[in-house]
Order: C-alpha cells, then sequence, then structure tokens
C-alpha cells in the first residue's frame, strides 16, 4: 500500500512538473513573472506595411521580449478591428482613405494615434521616366516628350494601346476595393479619359506590378495608377504626371484634383497603453520616410528577401534612425540579436 502511494505521488509530482514547464514554454514573463500578451499587428495586402511590421515585431521581440503575430485584412478592416481590440497596432494606415471612420474611432477612445510613420508619399497615375525622356543607355527614344500632365493623356492614346481594343488606349488602375480605385475611375470619367482609354481594374496588387514591370524590362510604353513607397519607385525611375494641385473641396466632390500626400500613421487599441506602456512608448517614437521605405522595399527584391530578413537589414543599414526609437538598455539587447 505505502509503495503504491509513493508511485502515485511520484507520478503526480512529475506530471505536475512537466505541466508547469509545458506553461513556462507557452507563455512569455516579464521580471515579476506576469505573463506577457502576444502583440497582434495588423497586415494589409501592401508589401510596406509587411516590412514596417517586420521591422517593429523584431524590436518587440528582441528588445521587450514579447511574442508577436499578424492578422491579415483590407484596409477598413484592419482599422475596424484595432479599435475593436482584435488588433493591437496598425503600423501604416493611409488615413486619407478612411478619414471619417479613423477620426469617429480616435474620437471614440477606441484607437489611439501614437505616431505618424511617414507623410511624404505619393500616388497618382505614373509613366516610366523613359516614356517622356528616353533612356539612351537602353537605347531607347523619347515616346512622349510633352507628356507633363494627366490631361496630356488623350494626345497620347494610341502610345497606350489596348491590346484588347485597339480603338482605345489602356490606363491600369487601381486594385478593386481600394479608395484609390473609386478615386480614378471618377477621375477618368469626370477627365474625359475614357472617351479615349479604357480604364482596366488589375486583379491584384501584385498584377499590376508585373504589368509596369514587364512594360520596364521590354521599355515598352505603360500608364497607370501606382503609388510611393513601393520597391518598383525604389529600383526603377518612374514619373508622376501633374494633376490640378489638390484642394480639399474639389477632391470630395468629384477627386479632379492631384491626389493628396497622405499621412501614414501608427495608431494602437487603446488598451495597449495599459498592457504593454514600453511598447506603446516605443512606437510613439517610431518615423521614417518614403525614401527609407522605396530602399527596403527595392533590398526586398532585389534579394528575393523575406520581410524578417528585410527588418534585420534595415536594423544594420539604419542603426542611427531606429536606436532614437528605443532606449539604449533596449537598443543594445536588439543589436546583440542580430
Amino acid at each position: 500500500m505505502f509503495l503504491k502511494k509513493t508511485k502515485t505521488l511520484l507520478f503526480t509530482a512529475i506530471l505536475l512538473t512537466l505541466t508547469l514547464a509545458l506553461v513556462a514554454c507557452g507563455s512569455d514573463s516579464d521580471a515579476s513573472g506576469k505573463t506577457k500578451e502576444t502583440i497582434t499587428f495588423g497586415e494589409g495586402d501592401w508589401d510596406s506595411i509587411r516590412v514596417h511590421n517586420a521591422i517593429a515585431s523584431a524590436i518587440v521581440e528582441k528588445g521587450f521580449e514579447y511574442e508577436t503575430d499578424t492578422m491579415p485584412g483590407s484596409e477598413i478592416v484592419l482599422l475596424t478591428g484595432t479599435a475593436k481590440g482584435d488588433i493591437d497596432v496598425y503600423m501604416e494606415i493611409w488615413t486619407g482613405n478612411f478619414l471619417e471612420q479613423y477620426n469617429d474611432f480616435k474620437d471614440s477612445g477606441d484607437l489611439k494615434e501614437v505616431s505618424v510613420n511617414y507623410d511624404d508619399t505619393a500616388e497618382g497615375l505614373y509613366v516610366p521616366t523613359y516614356v517622356i525622356e528616353g533612356d539612351p543607355e537602353r537605347g531607347i527614344e523619347p515616346m512622349a516628350p510633352d507628356l507633363k500632365s494627366v490631361k496630356d493623356l488623350p494626345k497620347y492614346w494610341e502610345l497606350f494601346e489596348d491590346e484588347e481594343d485597339p480603338s482605345k488606349g489602356r490606363i491600369y488602375g487601381s486594385i478593386p476595393g481600394w479608395a484609390a480605385d473609386t478615386a480614378l475611375a471618377t477621375k477618368v470619367e469626370s477627365y474625359g479619359l475614357d472617351e479615349t482609354f479604357n480604364y482596366f481594374q488589375p486583379g491584384s496588387a501584385a498584377s499590376l506590378a508585373t504589368s509596369l514591370t514587364t512594360a520596364i524590362e521590354k521599355g515598352e510604353p505603360w500608364v497607370g495608377y501606382y503609388w510611393e513607397p513601393t520597391w518598383i519607385a525604389g529600383k526603377h525611375d518612374l514619373t508622376l504626371l501633374e494633376d490640378t494641385p489638390y484642394n480639399e473641396e474639389d477632391w470630395v466632390n468629384g477627386y479632379e484634383t492631384a491626389f493628396p500626400s497622405q499621412r501614414l500613421t501608427v495608431a494602437v487599441n487603446s488598451e495597449l497603453e495599459e498592457t504593454a506602456p514600453e511598447v506603446t512608448a516605443f512606437l510613439s517614437n517610431y518615423e521614417t520616410s518614403a525614401e527609407i521605405t522605396n530602399n527596403a522595399l527595392a533590398y526586398m527584391q532585389e534579394h528575393d528577401a523575406t520581410v524578417e530578413e528585410v527588418a534585420e537589414w534595415f536594423l544594420a543599414e539604419y542603426e542611427d534612425v531606429w536606436t532614437e526609437w528605443v532606449s539604449e538598455d533596449i537598443a543594445e539587447k536588439v543589436k546583440s540579436d542580430l
């Protein structure tokens, strides 16, 4: 009986030890022993937000010792998810796309804007610069030397001939569901561009990028929607066609101006300030630029790198930038883990 009881107690002790070990392995605790929650980043379907998520996640994991995760979704889904608490951090909010909803969530206190990631963005209708200026090194003559503005396009519709409808040119539009798609489709009609051009909607950001890079590789004409920062803008010479200077009234009433340069902000669910104040403080210092982001995206494409590898490159290449976001001891922890 004693032997049986001893074996039972031994078995219970072993089981308890294993259980505690598994719990310890499955959680992250601070110095006080309090379990740290996993911090979830909103993951959009464009590369620049993926890169910023990877950079911020690397610092959060290496410096602050939190686990991180991502939740995918469209812009409005990510915005709503951050306000509701399904997402903790949204690293690159194109605020102009959903300004009313963004302000509503801020005013309600559910979402807190902590910093401006960068505010020197650009978007609109682009052409490869060789279309206007030529490229002597590649033996490309200027194709449309007087093309400066969106409103000059009707003079050159034949240059951008739509292979599926040779009676018109083709303007590559934005991705269906993106805010820019509504603006561009409306602009094409209000400017009368639909008389000489078809507005073609690519099925995805990847197919839009492929159409542009294929044209660049062949030295062929191309006109369509693009934006900065992107790896293509970082790697290739593109020209944004001029438009009527932006003013809010004409934009709101029909998009008959240039796209506004947007404030791309970092926002968090309001509860993160209480559950992870040190992470919120770090994010409040997070600031880059379109140029830095272009360079990171170009690196990713040229080296076929993962976003995690781009984050490692960024932390080494831009040490003078990110070390300003955190304290010296956190910076040392991050650097020691590179």
